[in-house]
């Protein structure tokens, strides 16, 4: 993984990569652009949105140009960063691919395995790279974490939770209630990602999932692994605040390992970044890449095709 030291270092011996953001929501303002703005290694050159007038509001407060086109965005920039709901993201994805433009994706990459997978062969096709921003896999401490139980054998079952409150039924409404795909698809897509990016380079490949409901919008993934390892998986955006949180474990020959607490998300982002350049100036793509994105559509897609059966 490239450190911000050694990225400030490789912008030092030629033109910094130039990298424009599609979104204006409260992951952009929070996460995505102040991250970008203080990339050592990148040059933050412009935003585009869906709403010109928050578009507008986002680039003076960094300096950089607003676009009315995102075509216009792709003919300027090197990478395009994604702060979009999936099925705005796919097809935009496609295009900034077609227009050599490396990708920073958020997740899902897609709420359809056709839309999903487009991205990632739209990235072959035009020789670009992409990394999906997986929070866990880039958070310290717990991307480490991650790396070192993928390098345990001997698993037995893992379990996961991932419960939000920007749905919840008391308190104060989350910043991120205004959300249309992540009320219409709820817990299961939007942290669903969460938890199948870190079982799933530990524990292997999802082989077989069952999905049930529980209340409100909350789901329960049954899993099976190509290590041969079980594992469940609860989600949901809609807990009470206090039942609220996020866990993971898993246990096997060697112990019982627990998923560390993470901060420092804006950072997190920074190190997709420093991951998506270093396979772009490789050529060696990352393995968080729009295919392991199209992979964890294909399952989740799989799992709301079960809920939906009568």
């Amino acid at each position: 993984m490239t450190s911000a030291g050694d990225a400030a270092a490789e912008a030092a011996s030629g033109p910094r990569p130039r990298v424009g953001l599609l979104g204006t929501g409260p992951w952009a303002h929070r996460t995505h652009a102040p991250a970008l703005a203080a990339h050592p290694g990148s040059e933050f050159v412009g935003v585009w949105g869906r709403r010109p007038e928050a578009a507008a509001e986002l680039a003076a407060e960094y300096g950089v140009k607003v676009y009315e086109d995102p075509d216009a965005l792709f003919a300027d920039c090197d990478v395009v960063a994604f702060a979009l709901p999936p099925d705005v993201q796919a097809p935009l994805a496609v295009r900034a691919a077609a227009a050599g433009c490396h990708l920073l994706l958020d997740k899902p990459v897609a709420t359809t395995p056709a839309a999903a997978r487009a991205v990632a062969d739209a990235v072959v096709e035009h020789g670009v790279a992409s990394v999906v921003f997986l929070t866990l896999r880039f958070a310290e401490p717990a991307a480490g974490w991650v790396a070192e139980q993928a390098e345990r054998s001997g698993w037995f079952t893992g379990a996961a939770h991932w419960l939000g409150a920007v749905f919840a039924p008391d308190g104060e409404p989350s910043a991120y209630a205004a959300s249309p795909w992540r009320k219409a698809k709820g817990g299961l897509w939007d942290v669903g990602p969460h938890a199948l990016s870190v079982l799933i380079p530990v524990l292997g490949d999802v082989t077989s999932v069952s999905a049930t409901r529980g209340p409100s919008d909350v789901v329960q993934l049954a899993l099976r692994h190509a290590s041969g390892a079980a594992s469940t998986a609860v989600l949901s955006l809609s807990a009470p605040r206090a039942a609220a949180g996020v866990g993971l474990e898993v246990r096997g020959a060697e112990g019982v390992f627990g998923l560390p607490e993470w901060g420092n998300v804006p950072g997190a982002y920074g190190r997709a970044l420093d991951a998506l350049l270093t396979a772009a100036r490789t050529g060696v793509p990352d393995e968080r890449g729009a295919d392991f994105g199209a992979r964890l559509t294909e399952i989740l897609a799989e799992a709301e095709e079960q809920l939906l059966l009568p």
